[in-house]
């Protein structure tokens, strides 16, 4: 089997493990608004995102991972300081516990 990534793309990927009293309500708002800040961002040239689904119980509470793709580090560092990624933040320390990042160059 042959997976596809285009090479050359700077992905910023993001885990979240959210706090224990946080609602269901509340986690599908943070997902429905990491999609629209990500969406009003010029620089995000991809997106997407999941829910943990592995067997192996590894995850260590995190339950949500997000995938924002650019096209150079340029992109990833507008969108950092971009005003609707920083209300986006300020969002997520209601009900996020721990945050999880990892950056690096897409390759085949």
């Amino acid at each position: 089997m042959e997976i596809h990534v285009p090479a050359g793309y700077l992905r910023h990927v993001v885990l979240f493990k959210f706090k224990a009293e946080t609602t269901q309500a509340q986690i599908t708002e943070i997902e429905d608004g990491f999609r629209a800040m990500c969406e009003k961002i010029e620089a995000v040239h991809g997106f997407e995102w999941g829910r943990d689904v592995s067997v192996e119980q590894r995850n260590q509470g995190f339950s949500h991972c997000f995938i924002v793709t650019f096209a150079d580090e340029a992109g990833r560092d507008a969108y950092l300081p971009h005003p609707e990624h920083r209300a986006f933040v300020e969002q997520l320390k209601l009900v996020v516990e721990d945050i999880l990042v990892l950056d690096y160059w897409a390759s085949t």
